[in-house]
């Protein structure tokens, strides 16, 4: 089984408020994120990390990484690379890439962190799995985004804090997109 998933932001603070996270502190979000990763994902399934797993943690990556179930693909996120440098990637992940893009056996998908306008057989029904902008509805950008179908955000914000199937993805961000614009 395929999941999909980004912006955890493991040992941030910040993100809580930023976010407006149910979390009271770093180490109950942490944890959370953990548990609910864990009931979703076997050690057998393939996760599509689509950037932001980690910023300004105080404990190793290692330490997170080593109790997170499934074959792990990392797509690198604008706040990855500090914790990168210190943590010896291939002990955890089975690729790690700015982008990339592969059939799932039902359909052609490209991930990236950031999202595109655009991407290579957009118009022939395929379809663009990103992360980065969290639960944002507010930005100048977001009225195109949520005119685009085939352009999926695989945040942990909108998708239960947790990974999530391509199904699944693809119901939580028609109620994102169909939420109130707050633009």
């Amino acid at each position: 089984m395929f999941y999909f998933t980004a912006d955890h932001h493991f040992g941030h603070i910040n993100v809580i408020r930023h976010c407006n996270r149910p979390f009271q502190s770093v180490t109950e979000m942490d944890e959370v994120l953990i548990e609910n990763w864990n009931a979703a994902v076997s050690q057998h399934d393939t996760v599509y990390i689509l950037g932001d797993l980690f910023f300004r943690n105080k404990v190793p990556a290692g330490e997170y990484l080593q109790r997170l179930n499934g074959k792990k693909h990392l797509i690198i996120g604008n706040h990855d690379k500090e914790w990168m440098k210190r943590t010896d990637l291939s002990l955890y992940f089975e690729s790690v890439e700015m982008m990339i893009v592969f059939n799932d056996g039902a359909r052609r998908i490209t991930l990236c962190h950031y999202p595109m306008m655009t991407w290579s057989g957009m118009p022939k029904g395929t379809f663009m799995i990103h992360g980065h902008i969290h639960n944002s509805r507010g930005a100048d950008y977001f009225p195109l985004l949520r005119s685009m179908p085939n352009l999926l955000n695989a945040g942990v914000d909108i998708n239960g804090f947790k990974p999530v199937s391509f199904d699944t993805l693809i119901r939580n961000n028609q109620s994102f997109k169909d939420a109130e614009y707050d633009g």
